[in-house]
């Protein structure tokens, strides 16, 4: 574990706006609020969906999420809380634990499933979904388990940052993807204790608070637990600054470089042509939608 050694951001981005998710559910019954929303994935490309999951009951996440297709994009899973096994028509098959991230490239199509290997406890975590370019759609599927112990992570004054994606802090993350160039923390902090990371201005970036408060440089703004603060897109912009609140914070900084591409999503299918998806569904229906 190593200490913040990153140079000071010159120009914070403000807060553009806060979002309020809204609740609803998946797969077999899964109670979750979906946070970053169809409606918003043109502004925050290139990223489609993030859901946030937490329950102490077991009847809100033992469905979990039987077989069911992706194909375009990948699916970062990250688990705070709880165990959820894995199992995808690629031969992939892995157990998600406490602190473990799930990283999969759906690709040209995979069928895949999602159940919990626990039946009381809590079960709490995030999945996002990252779209893929073009011309990788229908690349090869591809899956990788992250072990909490395998993701790096740093100490700094007040706070701890894991890096599940990118760099923070001096501090390479477990996954690189390099045409969006994701950004991926999760950052702890204590009551008072600030936090800055460099951020590309071109880059689309949004916090999402699930413990705690964080306010924001250079407005003032106060962001409560279960929002999401949108971050402008400021000419000049060199990343973003915050300091958690009296009951300290644990958020999500999220951050990558916008594909400016067509969107056309059907469900569990991301392309760019309403042609492509309609093949999507078609493979799908043929059973041709697997490795």
């Amino acid at each position: 574990m190593t200490m913040n050694t990153a140079t000071r951001i010159q120009q914070a981005r403000a807060v553009e706006r806060l979002v309020v998710g809204q609740a609803t559910s998946d797969g077999a019954g899964v109670k979750l609020t979906r946070v970053l929303t169809q409606q918003l994935q043109r502004r925050l490309d290139p990223y489609l969906m993030l859901d946030a999951f937490g329950s102490d009951k077991a009847e809100d996440y033992i469905g979990g999420f039987p077989e069911h297709p992706h194909r375009g994009f990948e699916t970062i899973t990250y688990m705070l809380e709880g165990r959820m096994r894995h199992r995808d028509s690629a031969g992939h098959e892995g157990l998600l634990g406490d602190g473990g991230v799930q990283w999969m490239t759906a690709g040209r199509g995979v069928i895949h499933s999602e159940l919990p290997e626990q039946t009381a406890g809590r079960m709490e975590g995030f999945q996002l979904w990252l779209n893929l370019a073009g011309k990788d759609k229908m690349c090869p599927p591809w899956y990788r388990d992250i072990p909490a112990e395998q993701i790096p992570q740093y100490e700094q004054a007040g706070g701890l940052v894991r890096v599940i994606a990118g760099s923070s802090g001096g501090v390479q993350g477990a996954m690189q993807r390099d045409v969006t160039e994701p950004l991926y923390l999760d950052v702890h902090l204590q009551p008072g204790a600030s936090f800055e990371q460099a951020v590309p201005e071109g880059h689309n970036a949004f916090v999402y608070v699930y413990r705690g408060s964080l306010v924001f440089e250079p407005q003032a703004c106060t962001v409560p637990a279960q929002r999401m603060a949108i971050l402008a897109n400021q000419a000049g912009s060199d990343g973003v600054r915050f300091a958690a609140g009296e009951q300290g914070a644990r958020a999500l900084l999220i951050a990558g470089r916008p594909l400016g591409e067509p969107i056309a999503q059907y469900g569990p299918f991301v392309m760019n042509t309403q042609a492509e998806l309609m093949q999507a569904v078609r493979d799908f229906q043929e059973g041709r939608l697997i490795a």
